[in-house]
């Protein structure tokens, strides 16, 4: 199976990957999952439970950034409330804005368009992200020189397969705080660095024009209008300047480390293609699984925090579906990865999840 961006969108150049062949689990796989919405109330996309999350998210991010712009009066008011903007914002991206952007928010095209502008709302690029992670991070996981997510070089060393450099020792103490600041970067540098340069890795984006430049403009002038414009109108630059350095910086943690735990862990695989072939070993779907870990299956509240994405091999195989059904898919998958001698890899808790990434980055950053 040859995976190009080519047949969907010429403007894009993403660098070709041929995985095997043998498509007998996956095939098996989809029509196990065909059948579980075969049942009466079950739907692929348009849940009425994600149009009530969203109303409940979306009326908390309100409620909060009102309180903090114009009735909080000190930093005990303030403080709080900007902790749960951060969270509210978190919400919105690990719930509305990441299922729309993968398409399985909504069956019609406009409602995805529309609630993934949402994270152009709170300040990252939706046109960018589609690319970066919907197109590039779900084909390529974990593949190195494909997949740019797992690559913070020189910073940090989170593959076998980077350089170790010298500082990389101390990498477990303090990429913590380099994780706090990757939202910061993101709305202020990467963002329109990848529209102007379109380069993400080897790979070339597509030119934004059209409609597509339209939101990415629009949405950096809402961003910055609601992230300085309106508190600069009540506040002194340097109040500005904190409550959005607390509030990015909690947003960037939370966000980073919800996508390091499934992939950037000791038991996660990291496959290389053949260096003369250019070809994975394993089909895509099985490739799907092995370097993608779930955890806190069994936590309904973190299910609903994480928008699903505790069950993030459910996700990866079937992205275009909505995280709704998640869970009950999850047994399906587990089942037919065990009859098919895959390993299904999972963190029994969050907590077991950020031992075993920060046992990875110490173990990456004491030897090669």
């Amino acid at each position: 199976m040859r995976w190009t961006v080519g047949e969907t969108d010429p403007r894009a150049k993403i660098s070709q990957l041929e995985f095997g062949s043998d498509l007998r689990f996956q095939t098996e796989l989809r029509r196990r999952v065909d059948a579980y919405f075969e049942v009466p109330g079950r739907r692929r996309r348009d849940c009425w439970q994600m149009y009530l999350k969203s109303a409940i998210i979306l009326s908390c991010f309100a409620a909060s950034y009102i309180a903090l712009v114009f009735y909080a009066r000190t930093a005990w008011q303030g403080l709080p409330l900007a902790v749960l903007l951060a969270f509210s914002t978190v919400l919105i991206g690990f719930n509305i804005q990441h299922d729309a952007g993968h398409l399985a928010y909504s069956e019609r095209r406009w409602v995805n368009r529309l609630m993934a502008m949402t994270m152009d709302m709170i300040g990252a690029s939706s046109f960018d992200w589609f690319w970066k992670h919907a197109v590039i991070h779900h084909r390529f996981v974990n593949i190195m020189g494909y997949d740019n997510d797992s690559d913070i070089e020189p910073l940090g060393r989170l593959t076998p397969h980077q350089p170790r450099r010298r500082g990389h020792r101390w990498q477990h103490f303090y990429l913590w705080p380099v994780y706090g600041l990757e939202v910061v970067k993101l709305q202020l540098i990467d963002d329109f660095r990848y529209v102007i340069t379109r380069r993400v890795g080897p790979h070339l984006l597509p030119r934004a024009r059209g409609w597509d430049l339209v939101v990415f403009l629009g949405g950096k002038i809402v961003f910055f209008g609601l992230a300085f414009g309106i508190p600069l109108l009540r506040h002194s630059v340097w109040t500005v300047l904190f409550y959005y350095l607390v509030t990015a910086i909690l947003i960037g943690v939370a966000l980073t480390l919800i996508f390091v735990l499934p992939h950037l862990v000791g038991d996660a695989d990291f496959p290389l293609p053949d260096p003369e072939t250019k070809r994975m070993e394993q089909p895509w779907a099985v490739h799907q699984v092995r370097p993608t870990l779930d955890f806190a299956r069994a936590s309904r509240v973190w299910t609903w925090l994480l928008g699903g994405l505790n069950f993030h091999k459910e996700h990866h195989l079937f992205p275009t579906i909505c995280h709704i059904n998640y869970p009950g898919m999850s047994r399906l998958v587990e089942e037919t990865c065990r009859e098919f001698g895959i390993e299904f890899k999972e963190h029994p808790t969050f907590r077991a999840g950020l031992a075993a990434h920060y046992r990875w980055v110490r173990r990456l950053g004491s030897a090669d």
